[in-house]
């Protein structure tokens, strides 16, 4: 045991010794401490950096994914521009245009595939509410990265009240706009329509297909920098180019006077049993057209349940062989070089011999002596002949190339024909030009021909075909377009004679049912053969009857012309396509408040409206199809 002062000694060295261990381990614990405090501030920023990532993207970068996503459509606006829109005339209103063609606001629903919980469930009520089968809603939204996907577009106020009750996460509904025609079929041909074509909505047929470029607009663009992924990078700014939306366009047709004309057409081409059937109205002092009706026609709202897709055509270009209504363009043609007048005379055999071929008239009958306004009086083919030959070949085929036909007018409609002379090529085939003076061997378009008939009632100047009388650009400014002259045709004086012709063919002639009472009307018909479309020569028993003309002649306003495709229940056109012409002139000259110039009793006007009945004809027509339909339908649900 170790005396007690021996112990107090130790105790003092050893709390010396204790005092510089503490002293000298102090430097190795600074060390460890300020490693601890840099691991702790490590994770701590590694934390704040991750909570502000998380704290932007759900604050600061919300309305970035908002426009990606709730207002997808908002973005794809600014990118698709808004198609133009298309107006009729409308000469009674305050404004000066009727809607023909509109761009209708309805509502979409789409999805953002991605935010879509209980994807299966989701899909089942989906297409309960908008009834759909639910394997097509399955295959739009089978792309998860996809911000917007479209499920049903022009959903009814019902369905979308039924969508906004499901309150689904990831299925809204946005603004849709669409194509609508408030007159239906109302120059549907000439309208045409807005449809599918391989992966993007255009121009089919009509106007809508010719101004294409004009009405759709230019689109927008969105640039942005994407990753190596393809995916767009978040805070990247883009570039957004905005659409510039299409031109309107102001059509010269008239909405009334079209509706006219199509009623009176329909009831010509169902009354008379034709194929189809056509009628153009011109105002030959400028070849502005105010009506343009073809028939059979369609609805263009639904153009997909048209079966017969002849129906989505027009036939004012379509090329075909005429008839005597070119023996006007011949005879004018003949009086303009000096050959003939009015009065000139000829012996009518009834029968022209060439080349072994013998050409008769076609009533198979021989007049004698005959003025030349007799042949076109009683529709003379060998009358017609004995004008072309006395102005020549080469004269006869310069003048009908100078009336336009050979060539296309430039109407604003696709698929225009520029017809066929080509039998006319060999000057020295007499029979070839003699056929092609009666309209035989030849083709024209019905567009050719109203443009020539138009030049004569004008004093001779041929006019482009107009059917568009402005474009209204978006930018507030409006592009008038001003009717075009071609070219002089015949004198003044031509016009005069070959006019008064003309208006004796209606008062003597085969065009009597093409008169109006009260008013002096020219014009001239014909009854063309069809030609075969799978052999030479012509198809047995079909024809095509047409009617051309204007009036009043002393002054025009008016050009008309008629044609009918292979009608059933009558021969000759001034049975068929002539009193489609009376009937319509009748209306346009009141519709205009035209006074008339001649004499006339109401016995003229009773026999006038017992010949012209092709309006109350379809309304009756139509009457009778609708009781049909609704007998078939009662039918189909009792079998039910």
């Amino acid at each position: 045991m170790k005396p007690a002062i021996f112990l107090r000694r130790e105790k003092e060295q050893n709390k010396k010794k204790n005092f510089c261990g503490r002293k000298k381990c102090s430097g190795e614990e600074s060390g460890f401490n300020m490693r601890l405090f840099a691991l702790i501030f490590f994770v701590f920023a590694i934390a704040g950096i991750i909570f502000f990532r998380l704290y932007d993207l759900q604050v600061f970068a919300r309305d970035y994914y908002i426009g990606l996503a709730d207002n997808q459509h908002y973005i794809l606006k600014n990118i698709f521009p808004k198609r133009g829109e298309i107006f009729f005339k409308d000469k009674n209103r305050n404004q000066s245009s009727f809607p023909a063609a509109i761009n209708k606001k309805s509502q979409l629903v789409y999805a953002v595939p991605y935010e879509v919980e209980n994807l299966v469930g989701s899909i089942k009520e989906i297409a309960q509410n908008l009834s759909m089968e639910e394997n097509e809603i399955r295959e739009k939204m089978k792309n998860k990265k996809s911000m917007y996907s479209v499920i049903k577009k022009r959903i009814s106020q019902e369905e979308a009240e039924k969508i906004e009750n499901m309150k689904m996460k990831g299925i809204y509904l946005a603004e849709d706009i669409f194509r609508y025609y408030p007159a239906e079929d109302l120059a549907s041909n000439v309208l045409g329509f807005v449809g599918w074509k391989e992966n993007s909505l255009e121009g089919r047929y009509g106007i809508e297909s010719y101004f294409e470029d004009k009405l759709r607009g230019t689109q927008g663009k969105i640039s942005h920098k994407k990753d190596n992924s393809g995916s767009w990078i978040p805070f990247e700014d883009k570039e957004i180019t905005l659409a510039q939306d299409g031109d309107d366009l102001f059509l010269t047709i008239d909405h009334i006077i079209q509706y006219e004309t199509e009623k009176i057409l329909a009831g010509a081409v169902e009354k008379f049993g034709a194929e189809r059937g056509l009628v153009i109205v011109m105002n030959p002092k400028n070849g502005q057209i105010i009506s343009l009706a073809n028939y059979p026609s369609f609805n263009p709202n639904e153009y997909g349940k048209v079966e017969n897709m002849e129906n989505f055509k027009n036939l004012v270009g379509e090329a075909y062989e005429c008839g005597s209504v070119f023996k006007g363009i011949t005879l004018a043609s003949a009086i303009d070089n000096g050959k003939i007048n009015p009065e000139t005379t000829y012996v009518d055999t009834g029968t022209v011999n060439i080349s072994g071929y013998n050409i008769k008239n076609s009533d198979l009958k021989a007049y004698g002596l005959q003025t030349m306004t007799q042949v076109l009086e009683k529709s003379l083919n060998t009358g017609s002949i004995y004008a072309e030959k006395v102005l020549g070949n080469k004269n006869f085929s310069d003048y009908i190339k100078r009336f336009g036909f050979g060539e296309k007018t430039g109407l604003e409609l696709p698929g225009e024909n520029s017809g066929n002379l080509s039998n006319l090529e060999n000057l020295k085939k007499d029979i070839q030009f003699f056929t092609a003076s009666f309209g035989q061997g030849t083709t024209v378009t019905p567009i050719q021909l109203i443009s020539a008939y138009s030049a004569i009632a004008n004093g001779g100047m041929l006019f482009k075909p107009q059917i568009v009388e402005k474009i209204s650009h978006k930018n507030g400014t409006e592009e008038p377009l001003q009717p075009q002259e071609i070219r002089k045709v015949i004198s003044q004086n031509t016009a005069n004679q070959i006019s008064q012709m003309l208006q004796s063919v209606v008062e003597k002639g085969h065009g009597k049912r093409a008169g109006v009472p009260g008013y002096k009307v020219a014009g001239k018909t014909g009854t063309a053969q069809v030609a075969s479309g799978t052999q030479k020569g012509y198809e047995e028993g079909a024809s095509i009857g047409s009617f051309v003309g204007f009036a009043p002649v002393d002054n025009p306003q008016f050009s008309i012309l008629v044609r009918l495709d292979n009608p059933k229940n009558v021969e000759w056109a001034e049975s068929s396509a002539a009193p489609v012409f009376g009937e319509l002139m009748k209306f346009l000259l009141s519709y205009e408040n035209i006074e008339p110039t001649e004499k006339y009793v109401q016995n003229d006007l009773d026999n006038f409206e017992k010949l012209h009945d092709l309006k109350k004809y379809f309304a009756e027509f139509e009457k009778e199809k609708k009781k049909e339909e609704k007998k078939k339908e009662d039918n189909q649900n009792k079998e039910n």
